[in-house]
Parts: structure tokens; sequence; C-alpha cells
């Protein structure tokens, strides 16, 4: 028979892989290749990353954006729209915003997108080319608004 004490640390252990579970879940990538829905739920900056309902964090491939501070990464491509222009244009193309998350994100409300993953774009985001049903492709659509300028690192052959 159990006593009080081993019930209750088997639970914590049971608890604990269940998070480290969900959290691994929560942090991988999509590999290169693979096309997946994104249901777009909070923005960070003009190409990301968007966190979708289904967990993966995306970066917009092939674009550069300034960082939400309003500054370049050394060595990225550096638009002349500002950081708040063009994360509020994403915010737009993907939906509408519904809010600021405690962290400053913007919460977004709109149609479920489709991506295809181009896979890591460091840390827990992957990088993919995504299509929203409301605006087309939104790497396109944020470099011909002038928001973002394409990274011809990345960009390759994509067309718009």
């Amino acid at each position: 028979m159990r006593s009080c004490n081993q019930s209750a640390t088997t639970n914590i252990a049971g608890t604990k892989s269940i998070f480290a579970i969900l959290l691994l879940a929560a942090a991988t990538t999509a590999p290169s290749g693979d096309i997946f829905t994104c249901t777009p739920t909070r923005v960070w900056d003009g190409d990301g990353p968007i966190w979708c309902a289904e967990g993966p964090k995306i970066r917009l491939s092939g674009i550069a954006a300034r960082e939400a501070d309003g500054s370049c990464r050394p060595g990225h491509p550096c638009p002349r729209a500002s950081a708040k222009d063009a994360r509020d244009a994403l915010v737009k193309l993907i939906g509408r915003p519904v809010g600021k998350s405690s962290h400053g994100h913007i919460m977004v409300n709109g149609p479920a997108l489709r991506c295809r993953s181009e896979g890591s774009a460091g840390g827990s985001r992957t990088a993919a080319w995504c299509v929203s049903p409301k605006s087309g492709d939104l790497s396109c659509a944020m470099v011909k608004g002038g928001w973002a300028l394409k990274w011809d690192r990345y960009w390759g052959k994509h067309r718009c």
C-alpha cells in the first residue's frame, strides 16, 4: 500500500513529465518541406514570430523587418518602415488586432494560414512561407507594401 507521500510524489513526477512533453512539443520546429496550418494568435514584429494556436512560432521566410525596438541587426537588410508600422501591417494582413499581451505581443484573430516550412529559424521558431486567405503570400505582401525587404540570402527562387 502506498503512503500519502508516495502518491503525492508520483503525481508530481507525472505532472512534471507531462509538462516536459508539452514544453518540448511547443519548442520544436516544423521540418523543412512540411506543409502545416497556422491559426495566428499573436505577433511580435514585422517578420514574426507569429504564434500559431497549433504550436509553432513562425518567422516569415525571405524577408527582414526592423526589430521591435526599431533597430536593424548587423548584416540584415534594413527597411525604411518603422518597426511599429511593419508589425501593424502584418497584423492587418493576417487578421485583426484583439488586444495586447502583458509581454507586448499584439493578440490577433484571423483565418488559418497555410505554411511551408524552411526548417529552423533559430530557437523554437520555424522559418516558413505562409499564405493567408485574406491577403495571399505574407512575405510578398510585406515586401510589396514596403514594410520589409527581401533578404536575398533566404529569398532564393521564391516567386510572388
